[in-house]
């Protein structure tokens, strides 16, 4: 009966009853508390004070769903559109829409691959670029699930293991710097090494999402489709070109403040005194930027009380304690073991940052205690923190393909998004984090 276990399988299951994550969250976060010794008053006010860490990503989310309206509107998305449509042509072979399903889903990948390391606007251009390209997936009759897993795997799997941008901070910052601090002998040059098994896994499960699992045809509603049919719209270069200004002062507004809300809150002023939006529909714009991204917003914000709440039972070093206790000496049981206890916490958590910081100081004694090598050590850890990032309903990872793809209402955030990442990434990250922490 240890609170996190109990919280957050009655989350998933909640979830995956279809029950709103929100409400999941809330009620898994009052059973957990409650579990954990808490008082009803006592876990309800916890949670309450902890919705206020979602607050800032949850207004984020609001500015760029105002953005991305906004970018919808000058009409730039939808000449990409049309450029891929064209390209398709009228009377497409099935090799050359094979070939433009390839290409498309590359372009995804390598855009979500360099907003962790290149550009590091994390999930920003998910809301912007997707939605757009809706219509041209129901042509292609592409399968979002497949994109789903392509975009969480950019927005993790480079983060793991290459050390710039977020992948910096996760993998220096806090990796290296946790181990450090508890006493584990490691360099930055041994991070790679360390995590190249394990994301090894994850691109094996991208594979199997794109080339097995979601390889058919998948039928989607064009009329639900929210972007302007393509096919229709008016092109006017004045707003294409005040577009591209906004998208790049938004973009380097961010990298200079480090705030989302910040670059999108001005490129929505850009494309206001542009004309783009006009004065008395700006309120109707942002208003239907804020509703697309209100559900994704309120599970973030409920996701920040959640983990207050579970931080504040301490059923985690109980939780590893037990692991401890129950397994000995076995090294590969005790591996196994410390995997499957972070995927627990970080799907509670939901977040891979915040995890490591929490695990580190009582996974790197008992790793030294069963004699697990500094590289098996940093693979161990670094697998445990970052399992469950992919899969969890809470986390960024899932929320933000969400975000995109759901923008007409086609795309369920559990079954679409979470089940399918869960699977193709959790479950080969626990076996290769294993065999990693087996081998080096």
């Amino acid at each position: 009966m240890n609170p996190v276990v109990v919280a957050v399988c009655l989350m998933l299951a909640l979830s995956l009853l279809r029950i709103n994550v929100v409400i999941s969250l809330a009620l898994s976060a009052l059973v957990g508390g409650m579990v954990g010794g808490l008082s009803l008053t006592e876990t309800a006010n916890i949670f309450a004070d902890g919705l206020g860490g979602g607050a800032t990503i949850a207004l984020s989310y609001a500015m760029l769903g105002a953005f991305a309206v906004a970018i919808a509107r000058s009409g730039i998305t939808d000449l990409l559109a049309l450029k891929v449509i064209k390209a398709l042509g009228q009377d497409a072979s099935a090799g050359r829409m094979l070939w433009i399903k390839a290409m498309l889903l590359c372009a995804i990948l390598l855009v979500a691959i360099s907003s962790q390391n290149l550009i590091p606007i994390h999930i920003a251009f998910i809301p912007i670029l997707i939605p757009p390209l809706l219509h041209v997936m129901a042509k292609l009759k592409l399968d979002r699930r497949a994109v789903a897993c392509v975009l969480t795997f950019g927005l993790t799997a480079t983060y793991m293991m290459l050390p710039v941008g977020f992948g910096g901070i996760f993998l220096n910052n806090i990796l290296l710097a946790n181990l450090v601090e508890n006493g584990v002998d490691v360099s930055k040059s041994m991070l790679p090494t360390a995590m190249a098994i394990p994301v090894g896994g994850m691109f094996l499960g991208l594979l199997v999402a794109v080339f097995i699992s979601y390889r058919k045809p998948r039928l989607y509603d064009e009329s639900k489709i929210l972007a302007v049919e393509p096919e229709h719209i008016q092109i006017n270069i004045a707003h294409i070109a005040i577009a591209v200004l906004a998208i790049l002062s938004a973009l380097s507004l961010q990298l200079y403040s480090d705030s989302i809300i910040l670059g999108a809150m001005v490129g929505f002023v850009i494309f206001t005194l542009g004309g783009v939006i006009k004065y008395k529909e700006s309120q109707d714009a942002f208003t239907q930027g804020v509703k697309m991204m209100s559900l994704i917003g309120f599970i973030m914000i409920a996701a920040a009380g959640f983990a207050a709440v579970i931080k504040a039972t301490d059923g985690i070093g109980s939780l590893v304690q037990s692991v401890d206790l129950l397994l000995g000496d076995n090294k590969a049981l005790a591996a196994l073991a410390m995997l499957v206890v972070g995927l627990l916490i970080t799907m509670g958590i939901g977040s891979s940052f915040s995890t490591i910081p929490i695990i580190a100081p009582i996974y790197v004694p008992l790793c030294i205690a069963l004699g697990f090598s500094p590289l098996a050590t940093l693979a161990i850890i670094g697998t445990a923190g970052a399992l469950g990032d992919a899969g969890s309903p809470a986390s960024d990872s899932t929320l933000g393909p969400t975000s995109g793809l759901n923008a007409d209402g086609q795309h369920d955030h559990i079954w679409d998004s979470v089940v399918p990442t869960f699977v193709h990434y959790n479950l080969p990250l626990i076996g290769f984090g294993w065999l990693a922490a087996m081998v080096l």
